[in-house]
């Protein structure tokens, strides 16, 4: 089973959207002026009209005249569609939608937003777990801006903002080359990067986070600025880890990129009864793979309180004889033989694109309709929670952690759902928590529970037990587990800015004093302003 197929289907849980992450963040603004502590590598846009200081009501038509790209607003035949996001638990309804197609058009909506005080949200896929991609102001949408591009000869490629992932593999595995990034294929470049993103070659090549070599970002007083080791370095280490939506609205990166190496797929399965001996097992033995073997083990409901599903599965960067003889010790460690096994060789986009759940389909089909008219995928309504595990768990957390995936479907009966083990370590924990804004560098794993809804407008009883049942997962997870994934924002979260960003919380909250102290980039989860700033 692909890891969308795990998202998306009935009796199987959430392979958390391989690494989607949060790119939108809902923003109050306030109508008074924001002057930022300026410095080099940043340029300034005014709009057009001088809208920047007249405060009023806003005139979308204004607006609209000011931008090379697009406005939507209610009641044009493309706003059904345009308002949509990848969670179909939500239904946003923003004033309206600009389809920014230059760095400028986003500068000019943030400051037209400030201006007549709107709230404004980011939005690159849409994907944000808690529906920030959205907002009931205005939608700063920057998918227009997703040109890939290989710097001649070195290995950097140049990547706008609203690339999605599929599109970005694609094209730079044309080139011969690979960015580190998640599986689900119509994720935005933006959200993934900026809150960490995990993936299948992020043991070998680290977190997407940890191969931004620089960005331009409009930051709240509508600069452009380029940020680096060497330019705004504070603003570059905050935006790689500290969630998308903080501290502005980044137009493009620049990555550092990868020769593709063989790449290995790898598939075992187990019988249910022996879910504890596998968990146990591919705990311990994680650690002390190669760098260049990512793994995660997944245990689905399969609809009964009697078992579920048990997987192993992952990418190997290197050859299948490589492969095999670094899965030997966990085959050793079960015992019992698996009744599914398949290990072989895969080209790189292709391997992509059965991660991606799109086995098959060419990568013009592996997009949604509503953003691709080739697209064959569908949208999903979901529910989730996360933590992270530094070390195997012990047998009575193990116990726990099957007894709960087989409650699922007495409690909520009707829905898919499960946990999923991804394995961190390798290159990603080569890096001190403090380098960089991801603070999780200790762990072995990152643990989603998720409840997947048969339909996109579940009952609010539905709702209600599978939220009880993701509370009562993470009450088992407890004793044995810290911090959550920030790309898995969770609104339901206590103590989330601690959980997300632990020690790095401080810094991250004196960068959002700088660079946005009026709060303009706010959200029910944003990074909060200093003390001293917020009185």
């Amino acid at each position: 089973m692909d890891r969308r197929r795990f998202l998306r289907g009935a009796g199987t849980a959430t392979a958390a959207l391989g690494a989607t992450a949060l790119v939108g963040a809902t923003a109050a603004c306030t109508s008074s002026p924001h002057h930022s502590q300026s410095s080099g590598g940043s340029t300034s846009t005014t709009a057009r009209g001088n809208t920047t200081t007249t405060a009023g009501p806003a005139q979308w038509s204004v607006l609209a005249g000011m931008l090379t790209g697009n406005l939507v607003v209610p009641g044009d035949t493309s706003y059904p569609n345009s308002a949509l996001l990848y969670n179909e638990v939500f239904s946003p309804q923003p004033a309206a939608i600009a389809y920014c197609a230059t760095a400028a058009d986003v500068q000019r909506c943030v400051a037209y937003a400030r201006a007549h005080d709107v709230q404004l949200a980011a939005r690159s896929g849409g994907h944000s777990y808690a529906g920030y991609s959205s907002c009931p102001g205005l939608v700063i949408d920057v998918s227009s801006l997703n040109t890939v591009a290989v710097q001649s000869g070195s290995q950097f490629a140049t990547v706008g903002a609203g690339a999605q992932l599929v599109d970005i593999y694609s094209q730079l595995g044309s080139s011969g080359l690979l960015l580190p990034g998640g599986s689900c294929p119509t994720v935005g470049i933006a959200g993934l990067a900026l809150g960490g993103g995990i993936g299948v070659f992020g043991r070998a090549y680290g977190m997407t986070c940890d191969n931004i070599a620089s960005l331009s970002i409009v930051t709240a007083e509508g600069s452009l600025r380029q940020c680096s080791p060497s330019s705004h370095s504070d603003l570059y280490w905050a935006s790689r880890g500290g969630g998308g939506g903080n501290f502005g609205i980044v137009t493009s990166f620049t990555f550092n990129v990868h020769p593709i190496p063989s790449v290995t797929l790898f598939t075992l399965e187990w019988p249910w009864g022996e879910a504890a001996t596998v968990l146990d097992s591919w705990m311990r033995w994680i650690p002390s793979t190669p760098n260049e073997l990512w793994s995660n083990c997944q245990l689905a409901s399969n609809g009964t309180a009697s078992g579920g599903t048990l997987k192993v599965t992952g990418v190997f960067a290197g050859s299948t004889g490589a492969c095999a003889s670094a899965l030997a010790p966990l085959l050793s460690a079960v015992g019992a033989a698996p009744t599914d096994r398949f290990v072989g060789p895969e080209n790189y986009l292709q391997a992509m694109l059965i991660e991606a759940g799109c086995e098959g389909l060419t990568v013009a089909q592996c997009h949604l309709p509503t953003r691709n008219p080739g697209g064959t995928l569908s949208r999903s309504a979901y529910t989730a929670k996360s933590t992270f595990i530094d070390s195997a768990l012990p047998a009575s957390g193990t116990s726990a952690m099957i007894a709960a995936v087989e409650a699922l479907s007495g409690e909520v009966p009707g829905v898919g759902g499960g946990i999923v083990f991804d394995s961190y370590g390798g290159v990603i924990n080569e890096l001190a928590p403090g380098d960089t804004a991801f603070v999780h560098r200790n762990a072995i794993a990152c643990a989603q529970y998720s409840v997947t809804y048969p339909s996109a407008n579940p009952s609010p009883t539905v709702v209600t037990a599978a939220r009880s049942w993701l509370e009562q997962t993470q009450s088992r997870f407890a004793p044995y587990a810290q911090g959550a994934y920030q790309n898995y924002i969770d609104p339901t979260l206590p103590n989330w800015a601690e959980a997300y960003y632990g020690t790095n919380l401080p810094r991250l909250r004196k960068v959002k004093g700088v660079y946005d102290a009026d709060d303009v980039f706010h959200f029910a989860q944003s990074i909060p302003l200093p003390a001293s700033t917020t009185g």
